[in-house]
């Protein structure tokens, strides 16, 4: 996450070239993909330890 965010830093600052950007903004797909793979992951985590203590339903968080 962190090199993510130092990648955006650095593509919004606008001194990268158009062939380092583009390279940038590669790395930050395969970055963001595989955050959502451990966010996905660590989802069913909590769902499979939600039904073992008998509760079957998530309720969304509200991050405020």
């Amino acid at each position: 996450m962190e090199e993510l965010e130092q990648l955006v830093e650095q593509m919004e600052r606008g001194e990268l070239s158009l062939e380092e950007s583009l390279k940038s903004f590669e790395r930050g797909i395969k970055l963001t993909r595989t955050c959502q793979q451990a966010l996905q992951e660590a989802e069913q985590k909590v769902h499979v330890l939600l039904e073992k203590n008998g509760q079957q339903s998530l309720e969304p968080f509200n991050d405020e």
